[in-house]
């Protein structure tokens, strides 16, 4: 069975770049994905249930406490972080902020080498928006418990998203929820196109830490969040319908790069502000 439908795949990818028309091919289908229910205005159900989740009370510790020295490592990342305000690696951190779709499916594209679109890669455009869910929501057993308060409420600086400032001041800062999606898509990104492994992890790395940027969150609330996102892939990997749309990601992955649609985002740009010198 498994020869039948990787013998399908590839015809299929043939038939796509050659032919430019759609063999008849049991097992695989180039049709959209059936729609998904939305759990609030613009985000998609994930594919686990809150049962299913991860729970990131049990995995992870405590945030850092007061007069600790983890506590002072935030606050001096932080500190050096505020600097950044008003360069490109400030716009990068205001631009990954944004997790509203289509505007976020561009955040991996630079990294990736395709964009990915709704029209193009609905699978993949799907995978990542359901994907947001899982691993946003895995954060807020311990963001709930814990109830740290961001570090814009503490320092009295801006942030890179004031429209958020108030709404963000009641969704606690431990651990970050950007950084657990952010890495979650950069995991699920480097297993459909693992040649690119290394831009796609380095820009989840650069996502994440965004949030340290915006002075939103502390560096510990964002290794916290990977932690999450890498537990929410490992539990996704369990589930039928992920793994489905995981296979069909990777086949449209596949098409889109041969067709070498171009980029609408400045790749040289997001690369300078990457740079080392960028960083804290």
């Amino acid at each position: 069975m498994r020869k039948v439908e990787g013998d399908c795949r590839v015809r299929y990818l043939l038939v796509l770049l050659f032919a430019g028309a759609i063999a008849g091919c049991a097992g695989f289908s180039a049709s959209k994905p059936a729609a998904v229910p939305e759990i609030a205005p613009g985000i998609l159900a994930g594919y686990l249930d809150e049962a299913s989740l991860p729970n990131s009370l049990a995995l992870l510790p405590p945030p850092p406490a007061e007069d600790s020295a983890a506590l002072a490592l935030d606050e001096e990342v932080s500190r050096n972080a505020l600097r950044l305000r008003g360069s490109p690696r400030w716009s990068m951190a205001s631009a990954d902020a944004v997790l509203s779709f289509p505007q976020a499916a561009g955040t991996f594209a630079c990294a990736l080498g395709t964009p990915i679109s709704e029209e193009e890669t609905p699978h993949l455009f799907l995978l990542l928006r359901r994907t947001l869910a899982d691993a946003g929501l895995s954060t807020y057993a311990a963001k709930n418990h814990y109830q740290r308060t961001r570090p814009y409420l503490v320092n009295k600086q801006p942030t890179c998203t004031p429209h958020e400032e108030k709404h963000a001041a009641k969704d606690f800062s431990y651990p970050s929820g950007h950084s657990a999606l952010g890495w979650a898509w950069a995991l699920v990104l480097a297993e459909i196109a693992p040649e690119r492994a290394d831009a796609i992890l380095a820009r989840g790395i650069a996502f994440s830490e965004s949030r340290v940027v915006c002075n939103v969150h502390w560096q510990s609330d964002v290794a916290a969040g990977r932690l999450m996102g890498t537990a929410t892939v490992a539990r996704l990997h369990a589930d039928s319908g992920f793994q489905k749309d995981l296979a069909a990601a990777k086949a449209e992955y596949a098409v889109a790069r041969a067709r070498g649609r171009a980029i609408d985002r400045d790749c040289k740009a997001e690369a300078d502000a990457l740079v080392p010198s960028s960083r804290w």
